[in-house]
């Protein structure tokens, strides 16, 4: 047998072969194998989710069960994550600086340098790789983005894909948006999903739930002492704001006291709960040039009735979060699991201003207009849009909200995501394991 085939399928072989079958002595080599009592591991990772944004962090959004994940372990009031999208997702899978790891910015394009490559590095292995190379199963759920826009087609280079990058199992969406509604494109493994229509009712964050105990669950069934890794990336709350009518209604006239009022009551609250000193107050409404935020009581009427659904569109979503955390709770405690998992959860960076001033329905103009390219969204209320407001949030939009809720989002801190100020990088983290020491 040459060195090669028995490096590859059998390495260093202890067996002996012989000139026939019964003068031999067959031996496999050992699988990977993770000590006994290894803990399971789960990450959830909300996507422009602001620092002040769920219960236990001082928001009015009902998050019960990231609340009791809190109350069961650790709750992080100083931490730290880069100000946007594709840099915090490498360093958390590879260990590594986002520029060490190629991703010095998202992953849209290869700009030609070494800290851009927009994919993780081949020659780096990401915690997934290592997981598994210690007997873990490797699970993925939901957004990705991490691989350039060139390497998303079917015949593109697959090297940076969820797949390729350690993990067994994978079903999401490699870009860094997607309808909430239609999703124009899921992956499970390698492959496209064939989807012609979706049922009436999807939503993709409730989907992508599904998915995520149901790999849970086989990897169980396959094997019952087996520990899991499942990295479970939100494409919530990242625009397109959307979400079911019934969550949405749920929220409605909530907001309708406006954004300096909100970040006055989180605050409140987070001195209450500890998140941050008494005497704290907050910083002066932002003022800075194209960042600037209206007083609320300057607005319309009409004004102020689309910016509050905005808002009630993106608490719905928040929800939606929270729910898939309780899922995976709930498996886990019916598993009897819950006591020796690692649950951690966090967001990639702060809340996002990308809706600009106003808010808009259409969420790419409204991009178009802050970078400063053609395709703004014009004037910012119109009748049409009041008309329709029942519409936000709904399959035939692609809204975000305005700034001004990005402020509050982010209480007590200054500023958005993509900046360094610490709205653009302070964010919610919850750490879970009641068997842990």
């Amino acid at each position: 047998m040459s060195s090669d085939l028995q490096s590859e399928h059998y390495p260093g072989f202890e067996g002996r072969i012989g000139r026939v079958f019964s003068t031999s002595e067959p031996w496999w080599p050992q699988k990977p194998t993770a000590p006994q009592g290894s803990p399971n591991v789960v990450i959830v990772l909300a996507d422009d989710l602001g620092y002040s944004d769920v219960g236990c962090y001082g928001s009015e959004i009902p998050t019960p069960a990231i609340d009791t994940l809190a109350a069961a372990g650790l709750r992080y009031s100083n931490f730290h994550v880069t100000p946007m999208c594709s840099p915090t997702r490498a360093a958390l899978l590879t260990g590594l600086n986002p520029h060490l790891a190629g991703m010095g910015f998202v992953a849209n394009a290869d700009p030609g340098f070494p800290g851009y490559a927009g994919e993780l590095p081949r020659n780096q292995p990401s915690l997934a790789e290592m997981m598994r190379a210690n007997g873990y199963a490797t699970l993925a759920v939901g957004k990705w983005h991490l691989c350039t826009p060139a390497d998303l087609s079917d015949a593109g280079d697959r090297n940076s894909w969820p797949l390729q990058r350690g993990f067994d199992q994978y079903y999401g969406f490699l870009e860094a948006l997607t309808n909430f509604h239609h999703p124009h494109r899921l992956y499970e493994g390698n492959s496209a999903v064939q989807t012609d229509e979706y049922p009436e009712g999807y939503y993709l964050t409730d989907d992508l739930t599904d998915r995520a105990v149901r790999m849970i669950r086989e990897v169980r069934l396959g094997d019952p002492d087996k520990p899991f890794f499942l990295y479970y990336a939100h494409g919530a709350v990242h625009a397109p704001l959307h979400a079911p009518a019934a969550d949405i209604a749920r929220h409605r006239g909530r907001y309708d006291g406006g954004w300096d009022r909100l970040r006055e009551e989180r605050l409140a609250r987070q001195i209450e709960l500890g998140i941050v000193p008494p005497g704290t107050v907050l910083p002066p409404r932002n003022t800075e040039p194209n960042e600037d935020v209206r007083e609320w009581d300057s607005l319309t009427a009409n004004q102020r009735k689309v910016m509050a659904r905005y808002m009630e569109v993106y608490a719905a979503m928040v929800e939606s979060v929270d729910r898939s955390v309780a899922a995976i709770r709930d498996t886990l405690e019916d598993l009897g699991e819950l006591d020796n998992t690692i649950f951690i959860f966090t967001s990639d960076n702060g809340a996002s201003r990308e809706g600009g001033e106003w808010g808009t329905p259409s969420y790419f103009q409204a991009v178009g207009e802050i970078s400063g390219t053609p395709g703004g969204h014009g004037e910012p209320i119109d009748d049409e849009l009041v008309a329709g407001i029942d519409a936000i949030g709904g399959p035939t939009t692609w809204p975000h909200y305005p700034r001004g809720w990005a402020m509050a989002c982010n209480t007590p801190f200054r500023l958005y995501k993509l900046m360094t100020y610490r709205g653009g990088h302070s964010v919610p983290f919850v750490l879970s394991w009641p068997a842990g020491p």
